[in-house]
């Protein structure tokens, strides 16, 4: 048997064995992503194979976390693709503001910066008060620093570049204090934001949501498994509202797009129609 075999075969086992063990289920992320990521565990690790691997998974549940972390996506920035922020304020925001109250879900939130941003689009919009924000991630470790709020100082000249780019006219050091090297996201910003862990692949609907943002999170899934996650939103989200994907991801060849309307076809914005009898635009 080939080397290539052997390895696809252990790859094989040891995601069943962290589904089994720990109920993760990583069987239908994209297979190149998991071999990339697995391949950089076993180097950060020393270890030579992946059946060397497995024993150490299955027994040591600190040691199965560090390798939770490296399948996990955290790449992250505060208004991330500052032209999806500025259409979001400039096409959805109006809409949001003709209800009572207003539910958001970000899902895969790695860090929490792109929950902040959204609390930060709101705050300026006169929104927040009235907003309820939900972000979510399998992650525990990056839910802990997301809920802290606290970011290298380093960064923030990015992200206030970022921030002037979405037709902001405030400055974007109202909304943190600097502490010695990093910057403490402002509390009002965080009180209004539940960190919670919910996992996509196994976990259910998420209430009834006002807008959702899951963006450069399904690239990281078979086809499978992103349908699943889109209906796990459809079901999450009221008609009328809006769901927002990453740049690379779209409602195109799903069973579900025909309940959309593509608001905004650069920054993959969509809205769920109010009745079933529409067309597709998507």
């Amino acid at each position: 048997m080939q080397e290539k075999e052997l390895e696809e075969i252990e790859r094989t086992l040891l995601l069943e064995a962290v589904f089994l063990r720990y109920g993760y289920d990583f069987r239908n992320y994209a297979q190149a992503t998991i071999r990339r990521r697995i391949e950089q565990f076993l180097a950060k690790n020393d270890v030579e194979t992946i059946g060397a691997l497995l024993p150490r998974i299955i027994r040591e549940p600190l040691f199965f976390q560090s390798l939770l972390c490296e399948f996990s996506v955290t790449v992250t920035e505060m208004f991330r693709d500052p032209a999806f922020y500025r259409a979001l304020r400039e096409e959805v925001v109006p809409l949001l503001k003709t209800y009572p109250f207003i539910k958001i879900w970000v899902a895969g939130c790695a860090t929490g910066e792109e929950a902040y941003s959204v609390a930060i689009l709101l705050k300026e919009e006169g929104l927040l008060e009235k907003a309820t924000l939900f972000a979510t991630d399998i992650n525990d470790e990056s839910l802990a620093k997301a809920k802290r709020g606290i970011y290298p100082l380093k960064q923030v000249r990015e992200y206030t570049e970022n921030f002037q780019e979405t037709g902001s006219v405030h400055s974007f050091s109202r909304y943190y204090h600097a502490d010695q090297d990093d910057v403490v996201m402002d509390r009002g910003l965080k009180n209004k934001i539940t960190f919670a862990n919910h996992n996509l692949v196994s976990d259910q609907v998420f209430g009834e949501m006002h807008l959702i943002l899951c963006r450069n999170v399904m690239i990281y899934f078979d086809k499978k498994l992103q349908d699943r996650v889109l209906k796990l939103f459809d079901q999450s989200l009221i008609r009328g509202g809006f769901l927002c994907l990453g740049g690379r991801e779209s409602l195109r060849f799903f069973s579900l797009a025909e309940q959309y309307e593509r608001l905004d076809r650069k920054n993959r914005i969509y809205r769920k129609h109010v009745a079933h009898s529409f067309p597709s635009q998507v």
